[in-house]
């Protein structure tokens, strides 16, 4: 069989098969973390971000190519988790851009369009590394560009590009030297590689093999997670209330007298409301838009040409049975001045950073990462003019400036890697001052302050010359594994060692949801023999996975 064009139909079957094979393989991508750390979660960030692309694919019926593309690139775009997710998203944003207003493609169309990508997704890193994701987009992408110049065969061009994807994923330990310590390939690459099998099995009608580890979303999100996504918001606090979806079949009388610009006509329809989709070729145009009027935006629409494929749902009303609430009058707001948007895992957190101020504390962190759409969200409920946003994980700070880039209001990322920094940023802040001389503050803030955490290993490895046994407990030092022992208390020790020098005065302990309090009372008496100049705090995080936090000024 030939293939010497791809359109849409088959390129939304290529992105369905993609989405498949990725969650069939999520669980042996989390599993390919360097550190032996149970939150391992490149797999599950790339499938759920992979799959909100998939979802928006499975609501066309068109068959153009650009836009199941669009389509595709914002799903990916709104439900982008982790620095895999966001790295994802950017490369098919390129991708989809790469290939604008195509109705179909052909070998030549689709290694510009992989191109694109590649070129889009390193502008989006401040400091790109090689031996990621990155790595393999690039090289798969150079094969196709030299590929096309001499093959017409699209699948036989895309067997090449996924040969070239496997062998720069083999590659990845060459360039990144923690990977080949610990004998692993990068699990982002993995991702990547695993999307493109599904892209050339769709290709060629084929079936991939089912895997017997296949992660179900509901084992990834729990369901507490389902109910505070959703719990972000009251009701009331839904400003465009109807979600409207329509296409617009292109009439030669109509734009006669109404010629159609998408661009101008996206910026009318910006006015009437958020959450804007507008895509379109020579025959249709296709909208998505949250409005409180969505007729008007049925009306714009229809100086085009006829109205075809409409639904208007009511999201109050959604929202309203999902979380079991009264319907309320939708009133905005006013408007506070600064709002402080933060992510922590464990009520106890929760409630530390909302005594310290925070707006909105999204729950989440380590195995669950946030998505841009919920940080998005965040931003709208804090219903301030100005945003500090705290992610307090190094692997939400791309969502976070993504959310920061989609916002309508002033936001700013303040780059907390770490709860203690996160803290002490929140402790900084001055209501008094401009958005920017507080984040400048906030972020100096953050720097002075050490971060440790205990947790377990989840399998044995060998790191930075340490030998870790699965089960055993580690102590971490921003960022590092510098202890291991069986026995946590012994771990706890030897990461304070490491962690507490003779210039330290303030030692913080955010004791998670398995410590005891006969535990919690031994290692203070430690503490205290041990370290007798350092004033202890004490506060129960009730944080999963990490036994203790420990902040050091």
């Amino acid at each position: 069989m030939t293939v010497e064009k791809l359109d849409g139909v088959t390129f939304s079957q290529m992105v369905l098969s993609g989405a498949h094979h990725l969650s069939n393989n999520a669980k042996k991508i989390d599993a390919l973390n360097v550190f032996p750390v149970p939150d391992g979660d490149t797999g599950t960030n790339m499938n759920l971000s992979m799959t909100s692309g998939a979802n928006e694919v499975k609501k066309l019926t068109s068959d153009s190519v650009s836009e199941v593309a669009n389509a595709f690139a914002k799903g990916l775009l709104m439900g982008a988790r982790g620095n895999s997710g966001v790295i994802l998203s950017q490369i098919f944003r390129g991708f989809a851009k790469g290939m604008e207003k195509k109705q179909d493609l052909n070998v030549s169309d689709l290694a510009i369009a992989f191109d694109a990508g590649v070129s889009t997704a390193y502008k989006a890193v401040m400091k790109p590394v090689e031996g990621t994701i990155l790595t393999v987009a690039k090289d798969a992408a150079k094969k196709a560009v030299s590929e096309s110049e001499k093959e017409s065969d699209i699948i036989v061009f895309m067997e090449k590009v996924l040969a070239e994807a496997k062998a720069s994923l083999k590659r990845t330990p060459e360039l990144l030297p923690v990977l080949k310590e610990v004998g692993v390939v990068d699990s982002g690459g993995q991702g990547l590689v695993t999307i493109y099998e599904g892209f050339l099995a769709a290709l060629k009608g084929e079936e991939l093999p089912e895997d017997t580890t296949e992660v179900k979303m509901e084992e990834m999100v729990n369901a507490e997670h389902h109910k505070v996504t959703q719990d972000f918001m009251d009701t009331s606090d839904i400003v465009f209330g109807y979600c409207t979806e329509f296409m617009v079949k292109f009439e030669e009388d109509k734009l006669a007298e109404n010629p159609f610009s998408e661009e101008d006509f996206r910026n009318e329809l910006s006015e009437l409301g958020d959450s804007l989709l507008v895509v379109s070729d020579e025959e249709i145009v296709k909208v998505h838009v949250h409005s409180e009027t969505p007729g008007t935006c049925l009306t714009l629409g229809q100086r085009f040409g006829s109205l075809i494929n409409m639904k208007i749902e009511n999201m109050r009303e959604q929202h309203t049975a999902l979380v079991g609430e009264q319907p309320k009058k939708a009133v905005p707001n006013e408007m506070a001045e600064y709002g402080i948007v933060t992510v922590a895992m464990g009520s106890g957190l929760k409630a530390l950073f909302e005594s310290l101020g925070a707006s909105v504390v999204i729950e989440g962190g380590q195995t669950m990462n946030p998505s841009t759409q919920d940080i998005t969200d965040a931003i709208k409920k804090a219903n301030a003019k100005n945003i500090l946003i705290l992610p307090n994980n190094k692997n939400i700070l791309m969502a976070a400036d993504q959310a920061a880039e989609l916002a309508e209001e002033t936001v700013a990322v303040v780059p907390t890697k770490t709860i203690p920094q996160g803290i002490s940023a929140m402790l900084s802040f001055h209501p008094e001052s401009d958005i920017d001389e507080n984040r400048e503050v906030m972020d100096e803030a953050r720097k002075q302050v050490k971060t440790g955490q205990i947790t377990y290993a989840v399998r044995d490895t060998q790191i930075d010359g340490i030998t870790i046994e699965n089960g055993n407990f580690m102590g971490i030092d921003e960022g590092k594994i510098v202890a291991t022992h069986k026995d946590k208390s012994e771990a706890v020790k030897l990461l304070l060692e490491k962690l507490i020098t003779e210039d330290d005065e303030i030692l913080t302990i955010l004791y998670g949801e398995d410590v005891e309090d006969a535990e919690l009372k031994e290692l203070v008496t430690f503490i205290e023999e041990t370290y007798q100049d350092v004033e202890i705090e004490i506060h129960h995080g009730n944080q999963p996975i990490y036994s203790y936090i420990f902040s050091v000024e």
